[in-house]
């Protein structure tokens, strides 16, 4: 099976990076607008919501590690989403994969430039600088 995996190192505690990879409102800080919960799981929209993505938290170690399935959508279907965070000196490495992919589509490729954009926005908004999630209420954000 394919997998994506990217690593980047944040200058913040995990403490601080936690809430953003394990929680609906920290998916919106960065990622998409408009998450919502339901029913456990949590719902990301894309493109004026025409693409839907659930997704079910199965692991969470506070501060250290959250693990997301995903429940829906084209290829995530099965999916898994890891994120791993490892303190050294004040700053913390972030180790991410998008595991379990069926095949290495051209949407998988797609998918890996987006998710090497969305580890710079997770880290941007866990150092205070905010820029807002990649995907907003219209479509990507830039």
């Amino acid at each position: 099976m394919a997998q994506i995996r990217l690593s980047i190192v944040i200058d913040a505690p995990p403490e601080n990076i936690y809430p953003l990879i394990a929680t609906a409102r920290g998916f919106s800080l960065w990622w998409a607008a408009g998450v919502t919960e339901n029913g456990g799981a949590v719902d990301l929209g894309f493109f004026n919501r025409a693409t839907v993505y659930r997704l079910q938290l199965v692991r969470s170690v506070e501060p250290g590690e959250a693990e997301w399935h995903c429940l829906s959508g084209r290829e995530w279907n099965g999916t898994r989403l890891l994120f791993s965070l490892e303190q050294n000196n004040g700053k913390t490495l972030v180790r991410f994969t998008h595991a379990d992919w069926e095949a290495e589509t051209d949407y998988f490729v797609n998918c890996t430039t987006t998710w090497g954009e969305l580890m710079y926005r997770l880290k941007a908004t866990a150092e205070g600088k905010s820029p807002g999630p990649l995907f907003s209420a219209a479509g990507l954000a830039y």
